[in-house]
């Protein structure tokens, strides 16, 4: 910058000229460069000042304007962000066949403690315990007292009054996470079906859902998967259907003392389980703990239904007929010899005197042990051994359900000719109730082989491959018709007006745990089919040393315990299977009013 100066040449000559004093214009060009200076300086300050005032009511805008929005909002703990990966806690929803909700998730908060955060240790403990006075008090002292805890779970799930208890209490140490948890809003209700769920990986603020029974273990990780988008899973049973079920079960097992009881409802043509119960149960949202010692049945754990292997007695006899119709060695109207049989210095005889001889439907009808073990030696073991490993009986039952699928028969690794001859009327051979009602589900739809499920189905993709003929298979439901109808069979307690049900009794002696067998302990096993004339559902009930007094007696047999309370069952549940009921006059006929 070119800069004027004070003495101009020109104005100096100009002012010795007129006699002037050359100093006052250096004075002058003075003063004007001293204005200009300071104006510059001023504009400079205020512009200055001016920015200075922004900031400052910018900066209390914010302030006020957060104060504001803090002032609005709910009370909110602090929350705790770890800078680990995020747990992934979505889990699917199950829902029964016509969407019910079986189990889902619920938003809840987590209690936990930061011991050095805690004004008073000791006071906090004694709070904290007058609150849930289910945890462990000295545990508690000796946690929130630690020097070395910086982080202790005290409440993994807490209720909303709860967690206002614990805010009344005003100790900085106590914080909560939100998390979700598990939650089956029918309580027992489908509990060996469901299984249940626990925490796998945990954070203050998620908690891993991992499967640990039931179909929460089997479908697991597709329960979990993300790419599925929550898309519910839905099983085959009715949760009406299971309610009903329940009900009379469990009131049938209280009246006939039993300490054990199973039902098992499937349909014929699907495989579909529709009803699955096993008492005693237990809550899936308080799932105990599984038994490490003693028997594992005792434990409300333990699945009967699908676990449990039973010899299940007089049920298996149809096989052996069927066994023998399928060779072409009788027919029903066949003439059997049934005076007492002798075999290796053991002598067979019937529970009643039946007379010398039987047709093979009345074996079958008033359950001679006799007539069956002839019909199975005639047959022989090869066919025996054919017959019930098609129907099943040789392998775990492929349902999903992990219990189930690890749960395979006893067989005899000897199958001698006595075993032949007490197989054949359900002895010497152990399985599940779930391996009787799909067997029982082959004799009745025909004789197709059927895969039980515990998933909603297609129908379209069912598979037809045939284990026994029609024929066969229809003279079967009529000798367990005649075992429900007649006056002489053990079944007679099952009629059910209006609905046809065919079956077949068992009463099974109980096998000691040391070997042998008890002599007043029994399993009593009812494996039913209706409607006789259209089968569509295979129901089997099975009650744990059931004993009752009938007519001055106590009695055991399947026929006075499993029998009525599957009648009951059946009159329950058929009409909300939508089955009409057959008109009395009509002969044999049977419609549906809507297809499941």
């Amino acid at each position: 910058m070119r800069r004027k100066p004070l003495r101009p040449l020109a104005h100096i000559i100009s002012a010795r000229q007129n006699g002037k004093n050359p100093d006052f214009i250096e004075a002058k060009e003075r003063s004007k460069r001293n204005q200009a200076l300071q104006l510059k300086t001023r504009v400079r300050a205020e512009n200055r000042l001016l920015v200075l005032g922004l900031i400052f009511i910018i900066g209390f805008s914010a302030i006020g304007g957060k104060m504001a929005m803090l002032a609005s909002s709910s009370v909110q703990e602090v929350r705790q962000y770890n800078t680990g990966s995020k747990i992934i806690n979505q889990r699917a929803n199950i829902v029964d066949r016509n969407g019910n909700i079986l189990a889902t998730n619920m938003s809840t908060q987590a209690l936990y403690a930061q011991p050095p955060l805690m004004i008073d240790p000791k006071k906090a403990a004694d709070d904290i315990y007058k609150i849930f006075p289910d945890l462990d008090y000295e545990r508690l002292v000796k946690n929130f007292g630690s020097d070395k805890r910086k982080f202790v779970w005290v409440k993994k799930s807490v209720s909303p009054e709860q967690q206002q208890l614990v805010h009344d209490l005003g100790e900085p140490g106590l914080l909560f996470g939100n998390r979700e948890m598990r939650l089956y809003p029918n309580g027992k209700l489908a509990a060996h079906i469901l299984g249940g769920t626990r925490f796998g990986e945990e954070g203050v603020r998620a908690a891993e859902i991992v499967g640990v029974g039931g179909v929460e273990k089997y479908f697991d990780k597709m329960l979990r998967d993300p790419a599925l988008e929550g898309e519910p899973l839905k099983l085959s049973i009715d949760l009406t259907v299971q309610a009903a079920t329940r009900q009379v079960l469990k009131d049938g097992m209280r009246l006939m003392n039993a300490k054990g009881a199973s039902a098992i409802l499937m349909d014929v043509n699907t495989g579909e389980i529709i009803s699955l119960v096993s008492l005693p149960d237990f809550d899936p949202n308080n799932r105990p703990r599984a038994a490490i010692l003693g028997d594992p049945s005792e434990n409300p754990l333990f699945n009967r239904a699908a676990q449990g292997l039973y010899e299940l007695g007089s049920t298996f006899k149809i096989f052996t007929a069927a066994t023998s119709l399928e060779k072409g060695l009788v027919n029903p109207q066949t003439i059997i010899d049934t005076t007492p049989f002798r075999w290796n210095r053991k002598t067979y005889k019937d529970y009643k005197n039946y007379g010398p001889t039987n047709s093979v439907e009345d074996i079958i009808m008033k359950s001679s042990n006799v007539g069956t073990i002839r019909m199975a030696l005639a047959a022989g073991t090869s066919a025996q051994k054919k017959t019930l490993k098609d129907l099943g009986f040789f392998e775990a039952v492929p349902v999903e359900l992990g219990e189930a699928s690890r749960t395979k028969p006893q067989i005899p690794k000897n199958w001698s000719d006595t075993s032949t001859i007490t197989i054949s009327f359900g002895h010497g051979i152990s399985a599940t109730p779930l391996h009787l009602a799909t067997a029982y589900s082959i004799v009745a739809n025909g004789g197709f082989r059927v895969k039980p499920t515990i998933k909603k189905i297609d129908f379209g993709n069912l598979s037809r491959e045939q284990v026994i003929s029609p024929k066969t298979s229809q003279q079967l439901i009529s000798m367990l018709r005649r075992v429900v109808s007649e006056k002489d069979g053990t079944a007679k307690m099952a009629k059910v007006e209006g609905y046809e049900v065919a079956g077949k009794t068992g009463t099974a002696e109980k096998i000691k745990p040391t070997g042998g067998y008890y002599d007043d302990k029994v399993i009593a096993t009812f494996a039913s089919i209706f409607p006789a004339s259209d089968p569509k559902y295979t129901l089997v009930v099975s009650l744990d040393e059931p004993e009752i007094e009938v007519y001055g007696k106590n009695r055991r047999t399947a026929g006075y315990t499993s029998v009525p309370v599957a009648a009951e069952i059946i009159s329950r549940v058929a009409p909300i299977l939508n089955l009409r009921p057959i008109v009395p006059n009509n002969k044999m006929t049977y419609t549906s009013i809507s297809s499941q």
